[in-house]
């Protein structure tokens, strides 16, 4: 395919008067079967400039031959579209992305009441392309966003909310520092079919609540980080039927390579950790993230007559 990311990231950043290594880590030992990448951002390059092309064979061969792209405000948006229409099958029939559109809770936060009405009717006439099957990410974030902008963000959630539930698609929700509200708001609206917590970032308390409602949790590279011991242990507690895992690449970098710029072909190093951590087989749970990706998001193909049977779809 000829599209190359929209947005381009530094080779070095400064921090605290020092240069850091932005250059991409070396590829890992591949995994023993294949998973899928639930959450990257292809739309965002990196310091090689490498092409999307290139990202999905390295992808394919270090064992994550297939991934969810998201467009979280309306330019990654109509990218993420022309990717999937750009994308060429494999032999065996199978796409390597499936995509995800919606605005950011932080690109809510900017928008007034009349261009978030107008975003947001864009949003929903993309959600009618065959290989868009999440409404993500969306959710709350009180970390960038001042207590005046969380108004704007809360609308912006419930009305992707009753986006995913009106069209039947998967939900994937963006939660950082807001877990009580989103929470809240999600027992409020009530919850679409499919619910996925990307990057989760709860306790085991609220691993637990996901797992009693049936929502899927998505654990990034954040789970390989020596500061982490909390999320290691809600990992431990979720259900392996219910257990997702992703890059969000080009950010949350696993250990040892923290900074550098990620993309799927890293997915081993949070899989075997993931594994370890949880007592796992690693074949066995490689084989469980895959089957749960299927079952939250359908086929990595369009079907003839339109939208693929997902849970809940139309």
């Amino acid at each position: 395919m000829t599209l190359r990311p929209i947005r381009e990231r530094s080779g070095t950043t400064e921090q605290d008067g020092r240069r850091r290594d932005r250059t991409p880590p070396p590829a890992p030992e591949p995994l023993p079967l294949p998973v899928v990448d639930d959450h990257t951002h292809l739309d965002i390059g990196d310091a090689e400039d490498r092409s999307v092309d290139d990202l999905l064979a390295l992808a394919a061969a270090s064992g994550a031959p297939r991934a969810v792209q998201i467009g979280c405000d309306l330019p990654a948006a109509r990218w993420t579209l022309e990717l999937l229409d750009a994308q060429q099958p494999g032999e065996d029939g199978v796409l390597p992305l499936l995509g995800g559109v919606a605005l950011h809770p932080n690109e809510a936060a900017r928008l007034d009441a009349a261009g978030l009405d107008a975003a947001l009717e864009e949003i929903a006439a993309m959600l009618d392309h065959p290989l868009v099957r999440v409404v993500g990410e969306t959710g709350l974030d009180f970390f960038r966003t001042p207590p005046e902008g969380r108004a704007a963000q809360e609308e912006s959630f419930r009305r992707h909310v009753d986006l995913a539930k009106r069209t039947g698609l998967a939900l994937q929700v963006h939660d950082r520092d807001a877990h009580d509200d989103v929470l809240r708001v999600l027992r409020e609206e009530g919850a679409p079919e499919v619910t996925v917590f990307h990057c989760f970032s709860g306790d085991v308390a609220m691993a637990r609540v996901a797992g009693e409602q049936g929502w899927y949790c998505s654990f990034a590279g954040v789970l390989t980080f020596r500061n982490a011991q909390d999320l290691r242990d809600a990992c431990a507690v979720v259900p392996q039927e219910l257990l997702l895992v992703e890059t969000d690449a080009p950010f949350l970098t696993p250990h040892p390579y923290r900074g550098r710029p990620n993309a799927s072909y890293l997915l081993p190093h949070t899989v075997r950790a993931m594994a370890e951590l949880r007592g796992d087989d690693l074949e066995q749970l490689c084989d469980a993230l895959t089957r749960n990706a299927e079952r939250a998001y359908g086929p990595w193909q369009a079907a003839p007559a339109g939208r693929p049977a997902v849970p809940g779809g139309r």
